[in-house]
């Protein structure tokens, strides 16, 4: 069989699809890309903030599959709405590459008294935040090479990016620091691919569950879970970030006002990823009074 492989077009989106290509032709499964052009890569000068959470990279790449112009969807997995898309199912998670942020161009450390970082991710800029409330956080979009020759630029000391980007793309050694998820908690899917199909496409969903990693899905199911419960009413930046650990998983999260100065965070741990994603979403808005604390509105 063919599979006709839906992805965007820049420089990263390209290196997963080759990755999910290479994947697929070790299980005998050939396959050809075809290149989709986003909302989100069209329109670089509105920031991410602004078009959050409406599938700005990834709606266009399932309309291909739905009209019959692909079988198989490529998606960065933390640009997934919350919800699927009718019709399209999630089938497969490859293998999860390192969830964290990561400072380039300075640590955090190596950051003087109001130096300016620049990230189009207002989780990002929070956290930063929140242990640096002198920073300067201006707002930074483009593709992977755009945003990372920003550093030192400008007046720009530091960006912040997802180390799994830089992996991808061989630039590991432009990392100045790995920011502690324990601390400045990923977004959600964060270093992970997304491989959707049809509902009704049996042999594209066999195809895509020979190349799953079981542990990489359950993850990503769980932070989902999370991303759903909060829904479309919450404006409030927020990261979960889950860890197989045999069968059960273990979820941290947090809330956090836009401006560093309030949060909650906590972890659960459970089988089942969809209640546990739910649960732990619930705890930060209502039981740690997260809702009322951060101005949460539904």
């Amino acid at each position: 069989m063919n599979l006709r492989l839906a992805t965007r077009q820049s420089p990263l989106a390209l290196v997963q699809a080759r990755y999910v290509q290479r994947r697929l032709a070790e299980k005998g499964v050939e396959s050809e890309l075809v290149l989709i052009n986003t909302k989100g890569d069209r329109n670089v000068d509105v920031e991410l903030a602004t078009i959050a959470g409406q599938g700005v990279f990834t709606v266009e790449i399932q309309r291909a599959l739905l009209d019959g112009r692909a079988d198989v969807a490529i998606h960065s997995a933390k640009d997934l709405p919350s919800t699927t898309s009718e019709g399209l199912t999630l089938v497969s998670v490859p293998e999860r590459l390192d969830p964290a942020d990561v400072l380039v161009g300075r640590s955090l450390a190596g950051l003087g008294p109001g130096a300016t970082v620049a990230t189009g991710s207002p989780r990002r800029k929070a956290l930063l935040l929140e242990r640096r409330p002198d920073l300067q956080v201006v707002a930074l979009r483009g593709n992977m090479a755009t945003r990372l020759a920003a550093a030192g630029q400008n007046g720009v000391d530091a960006i912040v990016a997802a180390k799994a980007a830089l992996e991808r793309l061989g630039e590991e050694r432009l990392v100045s620091e790995r920011l502690d998820p324990m601390w400045f908690v990923p977004q959600v899917a964060q270093g992970a691919l997304a491989l959707e199909a049809r509902t009704d496409d049996v042999a594209a969903r066999d195809a895509l569950l020979s190349i799953n990693h079981e542990p990489a899905l359950r993850e990503v199911l769980a932070e989902r879970a999370f991303l759903s419960e909060l829904g479309a009413g919450c404006s409030i930046p927020a990261g979960a970030n889950a860890e197989s650990h045999g069968e059960s998983l273990t979820l941290r999260g947090v809330m956090i006002s836009t401006n560093g100065t309030q949060s909650v965070r906590a972890e659960l741990t459970s089988g089942d990823a969809w209640e546990l994603g739910t649960d732990l979403a619930r705890l930060l808005r209502d039981n740690m009074g997260g809702g009322a604390l951060l101005g949460w509105k539904a």
